[in-house]
């Protein structure tokens, strides 16, 4: 054996049990977790309840971070600069997996994240003010057409899955609309009640203020209709063929030792199951969704393959 080849394996055999001390004794000190959107919505009002079960059962704060913008993918561009000691953890949208596809980056979304667990998946809908005249998805359809690049709707941010959702159906009946992006559903919900823009695409962030006879649900995605609005057809009950529940998870740098995501994965999950975390998924009408580390990686490779075919569906795809 070469010298060179020696010196390198004897600082391997050192190295290792320094990894795993350090992974027993993980955490030593608060955990940041990076989310994707602003305070005030579902993901950050969720994720806040899961932050706070998962910090008690890892004996150290986990810390919310919020970081709006860019199509919910500024968490993930963060972990690619953060130590992989398992102190930052990040939200990983569906967004993530279409920012390649969109716009020049240097790291990739599968093999430059180390997946830890995903825990919950929006529901969606599109809502008017209670007074529009756009009644019904019919009458929204109707106006639309009537009135091409007019009717305006706004999402949670350019590239998000309200958005492409909102074109592809769009393209499916020839629809020309006007999109208005906005940073989380705290803002895309006062700029509707504010009347800036004539319909919202979000996920049931919009639920309180439907309650509060303020907005009308016109459809929701989900396979099924949510037993919060009964009334409001699903996508493919109005012929659209379309389904969109948008899981998200946990994600850690490339490289965090697996003892370190093992620990993590094993205090989110059993954060998931509090009561505290399902009571604040059930305001939005969300369910805990459970995939552990390995099915989390697949279902990501997966994702990555199916929305480069969605944003070329689309027209969108970046252009070498």
């Amino acid at each position: 054996m070469q010298r060179r080849q020696m010196v390198q394996l004897a600082a391997a055999t050192l190295a290792a049990p320094l990894l795993d001390a350090h992974a027993q004794a993980f955490p030593v000190k608060p955990i940041k977790l990076v989310i994707a959107f602003p305070a005030g919505g579902p993901t950050d009002i969720t994720m806040r309840a899961l932050a706070d079960a998962a910090g008690k059962i890892l004996g150290q704060p986990v810390v919310v971070e919020n970081k709006p913008g860019a199509g919910g993918t500024m968490p993930a561009q963060q972990l690619q600069s953060a130590p992989p000691d398992g102190y930052t953890v990040a939200q990983i949208p569906l967004g993530v997996f279409r920012l390649p596809y969109t716009t020049k980056i240097n790291w990739d979304p599968i093999k430059d994240i180390s997946y830890v667990l995903n825990v919950t998946g929006y529901a969606f809908g599109l809502v008017v003010p209670t007074d529009s005249a756009l009644r019904t998805w019919t009458h929204f359809v109707a106006w639309a057409k009537a009135n091409p690049g007019l009717l305006s709707y706004g999402s949670t941010g350019t590239m998000t899955s309200p958005h492409l959702t909102m074109e592809l159906i769009a393209q499916k009946l020839g629809l020309e609309l006007l999109h208005v992006p906005y940073k989380g559903s705290a803002d895309l919900m006062q700029a509707i009640l504010g009347g800036q823009i004539m319909a919202a695409a979000d996920s049931t962030g919009f639920a309180p203020q439907v309650a509060a006879g303020k907005l009308r649900v016109l459809n929701t995605w989900g396979a099924e209709r949510l037993a919060k609005f009964p009334d409001a057809p699903t996508l493919k009950e109005l012929g659209l063929g379309l389904v969109q529940n948008s899981p998200f998870g946990i994600g850690a740098p490339k490289g965090t030792p697996p003892a370190v995501i093992k620990r993590l994965h094993d205090a989110f999950k059993q954060a998931m199951e509090q009561e505290s975390y399902v009571t604040a998924l059930a305001r939005y009408d969300m369910v805990p969704m459970y995939m552990n580390s390995a099915t989390y990686l697949k279902f990501a490779q997966d994702t990555f393959t199916k929305e480069k075919a969605l944003v070329e569906k689309l027209g969108l795809l970046r252009q070498p």
